[in-house]
């Protein structure tokens, strides 16, 4: 029987316990390897939380060197990947809800901000609308969003990251669209299948 893109086998299991065994001896090698193979993924993820490119490097570390911490007791029960995002989902939750007690005055970091092609304007500003709709859903809404469409992880790892039923997580979803896609046309912003 063989597995399936998103089924986790044993051996997969095994072979990133081995890493991780490796990285516990000390094995800078190993350690670099699952950095290489990780950091821009959560990274990814963090800044589309968060909205902060410098806060998102900062959760990746954190989601690390817990990593690190964790690897002489590690017991694989899921996929290094999810058990990665779950880390940096709780982290960046952590300070979304710090936000809301001390507002941060700071927007996300700005594009270069160069001339270029009305087209290229466009695409911005369109990119833009997304990237503000995206923030202003929910936290739980958001998390969802970002794991599915951004992250590439099925239904199941993300719920799996969020610690929820699938079929919470398909709520959340579709509640997280139809937000976005009502923040969109509200603001006058590009409502297509890419946008949603």
């Amino acid at each position: 029987m063989t597995a399936g893109p998103t089924e986790i086998t044993q051996e997969t299991l095994d072979a990133e316990a081995e890493w991780i065994r490796r990285v516990a001896r000390g094995d800078r090698r190993a350690a670099q390897r699952l950095v290489d193979a990780h950091l821009a993924s959560i990274t990814r993820f963090a800044y589309r939380m968060l909205g902060s490119s410098s806060e998102a490097e900062d959760v990746a570390q954190e989601v690390f060197l817990k990593l690190w911490r964790q690897a002489p007791s590690w017991e694989p029960r899921a996929r290094l990947g999810t058990w990665l995002h779950r880390v940096a989902h709780n982290l960046c939750i952590d300070r979304l809800r710090s936000r809301r007690e001390v507002r941060l005055s700071d927007p996300p970091d700005d594009p270069d901000s160069r001339p270029s092609a009305f087209s290229e304007i466009e695409r911005h500003e369109a990119a833009r609308a997304v990237h503000d709709a995206i923030q202003s859903l929910p936290e739980r809404q958001r998390a969802a969003l970002v794991l599915v469409y951004y992250q590439g992880l099925d239904n199941r790892q993300a719920a799996e990251v969020m610690g929820v039923h699938v079929d919470a997580l398909e709520s959340l979803l579709s509640r997280a669209r139809r937000s976005l896609r009502m923040r969109l046309i509200e603001s006058g912003g590009p409502v297509s299948a890419e946008a949603l």
